[in-house]
């Protein structure tokens, strides 16, 4: 089988932004994108929406692609305080609050991840166009060796696959759906079975908790030509966060 597993104001408005120091740029980009998106003539009108939390929340990984100490403690503080909350949808406030948990600034746990030997068109219990282009596997942290967040799930994804991830971002359920329902590598559409058995097959491990994180990956030539493979991958992470299923799909090939 071809290993393709190689594998997105108020900024309490009243309050004047402290000096930052990594945050000096981010921070005031963060501000001015919930600003924007408290206008009227935004896409969620006067409401923050989940859309627009992911947009302003992602200003802080513009500048190195990390979300540091600094930039973490302001959008907690954020998160505590009301004046802030005041017109941030439920979604937009889960986003936030996921976003901040995901980005924790841990330690890398140890994340052992290997293949499954089930296949992957028995585990969704359909075939087409995703089955062929999709693979899944997943491990687990040892108790009291730590929890799962970004540089956990980058590092494990790297050694495992021999592929760059790029950043996990915080995802919801619908947004899972739209994803499986992507055009794969080949130009092919997944069929409603597929996409509804890839779910099902994802949000397992999440369950209750929603923990679910899209990122994407790419080769970078060591398939035997530059860039040559690439595509999607959503990790479910257990309510304890020690659980992770990595469900990729291949995208593109060159």
């Amino acid at each position: 089988m071809l290993r393709t597993t190689m594998l997105s104001v108020l900024a309490c408005g009243a309050l004047a932004a402290p000096a930052f120091a990594n945050g000096a740029t981010t921070v005031p980009q963060f501000d001015a994108a919930i600003a924007a998106a408290r206008l009227a003539t935004s896409p969620g009108g006067t409401q923050v929406t989940r859309a627009e939390m992911r947009g302003a929340a992602n200003q802080f990984l513009v500048d190195d692609g990390v979300v540091d100490g600094v930039e973490r403690s302001y959008l907690v503080g954020r998160l505590a305080d009301t004046a802030f909350l005041t017109g941030v949808t439920g979604q937009g406030k889960k986003y936030a609050s996921d976003f901040v948990e995901l980005n924790d600034g841990g330690p890398t746990a140890p994340l052992a991840v290997s293949d499954g030997q089930t296949p992957i068109a028995q585990l969704i219990g359909a075939t087409g166009a995703l089955t062929s282009v999709a693979w899944s596997q997943e491990g687990f942290i040892p108790n009291g060796a730590g929890v799962t967040n970004q540089i956990t799930l980058q590092t494990a994804y790297r050694d495992a696959f021999n592929a760059d991830p790029r950043n996990f971002d915080p995802i919801s359920v619908r947004e899972l759906t739209n994803t499986l329902a992507r055009h794969v590598d080949g130009g092919g559409t997944p069929s409603e079975d597929e996409i509804d058995g890839a779910a099902a097959l994802i949000t397992q491990i999440s369950r209750n908790s929603n923990r679910l994180y899209l990122g994407s990956w790419i080769t970078n030539g060591r398939g035997g030509g530059p860039g040559d493979l690439g595509g999607y991958v959503v990790a479910a992470v257990s309510t304890d966060r020690r659980f992770v299923r990595f469900f990729e799909v291949r995208t593109f090939s060159e």
